[in-house]
């Protein structure tokens, strides 16, 4: 079958659709590679959920795979087709989802901390910091690079300029000075043993 190309060199979506209305497994495989993540992105964008979108995708496929032998091609593209059913689709579960009422939907969780455990770690953050700031310089750095910025001893080494050996034993300094300095404020800052 010869089939028109559209200007990049690529058989359009129309001539691909005729091709499967006619029998051609083909042509809806490239027809499917070619639209289905389209639909599915737009889905999923309207609705804000994956699962759903997939399902709107896979219906708004099935629905144009039944109508291809009926196809009459110029009246329309087969991506605004496409698209109008999938919008369509995804009006009708969002309605759905109106209608379910505020009743059936849960109540999201509100994770964002009190006012007093915001305190309490801005009361941290501010004592581990004048921990920090009594290290002496090189002391620091290292324990900032290697507990608060995660990098690995050998990097440390590189960007300080000594040997790892020396990394470690500026943490190991850094941290027995850190938990010296901290310790007395432990009831201070709600940190109790267990």
């Amino acid at each position: 079958m010869d089939m028109a190309l559209d200007a990049s060199g690529e058989e359009t979506d129309e001539d691909l659709l005729a091709a499967y209305g006619q029998g051609d497994a083909r042509a809806a495989r490239i027809l499917t590679l070619r639209l289905t993540p389209r639909v599915l992105s737009f889905a999923a964008r309207l609705l804000g959920d994956a699962a759903e979108a997939e399902d709107v995708a896979q219906e708004a496929m099935l629905r144009l795979w039944r109508m291809a032998p009926d196809w009459r091609t110029g009246e329309a593209k087969v991506s605004t087709w496409l698209f109008r059913v999938a919008s369509n689709l995804c009006t009708d579960r969002l309605r759905r989802r109106r209608s379910q009422g505020l009743d059936s939907v849960p109540e999201p969780e509100d994770d964002t901390p009190g006012a007093e455990a915001r305190l309490l770690t801005e009361a941290r953050a501010r004592a581990l910091q004048e921990a920090l700031d009594g290290l002496p310089e090189r002391q620091r750095q290292a324990v900032i690079l290697r507990h608060l910025e995660g990098l690995a001893n050998p990097e440390i080494a590189e960007i300080m300029e000594i040997s790892t050996e020396a990394v470690e034993s500026l943490t190991a300094r850094g941290k027995r000075a850190l938990k010296a300095g901290l310790t007395a404020r432990r009831g201070e800052l709600g940190l109790h043993d267990d």
